[in-house]
Parts: C-alpha cells; sequence; structure tokens
C-alpha cells in the first residue's frame, strides 16, 4: 500500500520531501499572466520562463530559481492558500482548500508522466519568453474564459 501522506497531513505538517513531491510538474505556474487591474482577474499566456524545460515541465535551474527570476515565486503553505492566479488544478491549492488530488496526479496514478497524458499539463503549447515580445504579451493570452488548470 502506498503512503497517502496528502490525505492524513496538512500543509504544514509535510516533510519538504512530501511538500516538493505535491507539484504534478504541470508547469501551470509557470506561464506569465496578465492581472486586469480593474477587476483583478488574472489572465494566462501560453508564455514561460526561459529556464523551463517544455518537454518535461520542470524548471531547469529550480534550486536558484528565485535568484535567477526575481518573479518566481516560491511557494508556502500561507502562499498555496492566498495566490489567486494559482491554477484550479495545483494540487497546493486543492489541498488548501481541503480538495482531494485528481486521479491523474501522479502521487494518485503513480506514474509521473499521467499529469501529460490526461493533457493538464503545458506540455507543447508554450513559447519561451525569449521567443517573444514581451512588450505585446497579451497578444499571447490563452483560454481567457477559463483557468488553465482546468484541463
Amino acid at each position: 500500500m502506498k503512503n497517502e501522506f496528502w490525505k492524513t497531513k496538512s500543509l504544514e505538517e509535510m516533510t519538504a520531501a512530501e511538500w516538493e513531491s505535491l507539484c504534478d510538474g504541470c508547469a501551470r505556474c509557470c506561464l506569465y499572466k496578465l492581472e486586469d487591474e480593474d477587476t483583478g482577474e488574472f489572465f494566462y499566456t501560453n508564455v514561460v520562463c526561459r529556464f523551463l524545460n517544455t518537454d518535461s515541465c520542470r524548471c531547469t535551474v529550480y534550486d536558484q530559481r528565485t535568484l535567477l527570476m526575481p518573479t518566481c515565486v516560491a511557494l508556502n503553505v500561507r502562499l498555496a492558500g492566498e495566490l489567486k492566479w494559482m491554477p484550479a488544478s495545483c494540487a497546493y491549492r486543492l489541498l488548501a482548500e481541503g480538495q482531494p488530488l485528481p486521479s491523474w496526479h501522479p502521487l494518485v496514478s503513480g506514474n509521473p508522466s499521467s499529469i501529460h497524458e490526461a493533457g493538464i499539463s503545458v506540455q507543447g503549447i508554450t513559447l519561451a519568453e525569449n521567443e517573444v515580445d514581451m512588450e505585446n504579451l497579451e497578444d499571447y493570452v490563452i483560454n481567457d474564459d477559463e483557468d488553465p488548470g482546468e484541463g
């Protein structure tokens, strides 16, 4: 029987390794987002940080990400429940909201590729920031009426 720690522990109680394993590798948090200043609504683009490996959907400089990319957020328990731009499918957000992990989450499925197979990750749909006109990021908005985490 596998260790389903996320069902028995709060986010605060998790070890560093358990916390890190919650990341499903969707890389949706790596998408550049725009916020409407009037409504506070967020819009996702298909543009990602230059440090994202778009094939694996993993950061190539993870341990140094906040130094090399100052806008990268080091997620913690408090932020997991507060950041409104986190995808609806994000395990950290789901658990912070008292929701279960979905069947395609690698911890549930036992398959690290299940996130890609389910079409939840950004694999194959992104452009690196150094390939686009960052002055016109609004030209790259995707799913402007839904959260990309809704799959």
